[in-house]
């Protein structure tokens, strides 16, 4: 539901080896500080990064009371949620869907340039089946606010909608557009997806990934 779920990026923030230590110093400062917000954060973050998603959850949800304000916290609860939803019954999955939704949403509220929340909601309206509110034009229309915000994630969400309903042709131009936008690795490891997962096409895959080394990498 959440491919671009924050705790795959809440890695870069640890070193994992000692995620142990990290742990056991914020859960020391709590003792002294209970409402320090660096270590509650942290401990929300790494209890995810373990699957640990009910405790998880419990952080963020002191985070969001204490400062309310904070988009980051309301998104980072809707993911918890979000991946959450993923290991319960398909019933007690749909009771979470309204308040993952308004999670993401109340972050957009908060801070309109919130480009990961946006994202997030791209992601949830194609996952989910019509029957329970997915739309592809609900897709499109924060696809295209993402587009506002960063031609770049414009144009790579717009074709992971693509994508993600087979049109993979037009998938090709959007990630080709966003290798031009900005020329980022990751723009250059989506198309290469594509042509190698989808598009059964692995001379173009590499092709496309000698380019981007000839570019950006040195010797």
């Amino acid at each position: 539901m959440l491919a671009q779920s924050n705790f795959d990026k809440a890695k870069d923030s640890f070193d994992m080896g000692k995620s142990d230590l990290y742990q056991k110093q914020y859960e020391q400062l709590l003792k002294s500080d209970p409402n320090n917000l660096k270590a509650l954060e942290g401990l929300g973050d790494i209890a995810g990064l373990n699957k640990q998603w009910d405790k998880s959850l419990g952080y963020y949800e002191k985070l969001k009371a204490l400062r309310p304000y904070e988009a980051d916290y309301h998104y980072k609860y809707g993911g918890a949620l979000g991946m959450k939803a993923l290991e319960v019954n398909k019933f007690k999955a749909l009771g979470m869907i309204s308040t993952i939704k308004e999670s993401f949403e109340k972050a957009i509220q908060l801070d309109p340039k919130h480009i990961e929340a946006r994202w997030a909601l791209v992601e949830l309206y194609i996952k989910l089946p019509s029957l329970i509110g997915g739309s592809e034009s609900k897709a499109i229309k924060y696809s295209n606010q993402l587009a506002l915000l960063s031609a770049v994630n414009g144009y790579l969400s717009r074709g992971h909608i693509e994508e993600y309903y087979e049109r993979y042709a037009n998938a090709e131009y959007l990630y080709k557009k966003a290798i031009v936008a900005g020329g980022s690795k990751h723009s250059y490891q989506t198309l290469v997806n594509l042509y190698k997962n989808k598009m059964d096409a692995p001379d173009k895959a590499n092709a496309v990934w000698n380019d981007y080394k000839q570019k950006y990498t040195t010797n």
